[in-house]
């Protein structure tokens, strides 16, 4: 995600790093502001970060939405510092 593209692998990584070292609150963990949920059998999930959700599709597929371009920013900087942490 350092160049700008968003990519599938980037998002389950950080999806697996929230369940790891996040907080169970009911059915999603929460992680540094950012919450991670699947669906019940695991081919969808979801990343929600104030007014932005990313759902996570089968066979590499996502959808990115947001309400505010500085909430996007926001959890672009957070997914980076994360990924980093690699």
């Amino acid at each position: 995600m350092t160049n700008n593209i968003l990519k599938y692998k980037d998002f389950l990584y950080v999806f697996n790093l929230i369940q790891t070292k996040g907080t169970k609150l009911g059915s999603e963990y929460e992680f540094l502001g950012i919450r991670a949920q699947h669906d019940f059998d695991g081919y969808t999930c979801w990343l929600t970060y104030k007014d932005l959700t990313i759902t996570l599709l089968f066979h590499s597929k996502f959808d990115v939405q947001f309400d505010k371009k500085e909430t996007f920013n926001e959890f672009y900087k957070k997914i980076n510092s994360l990924i980093a942490l690699n």
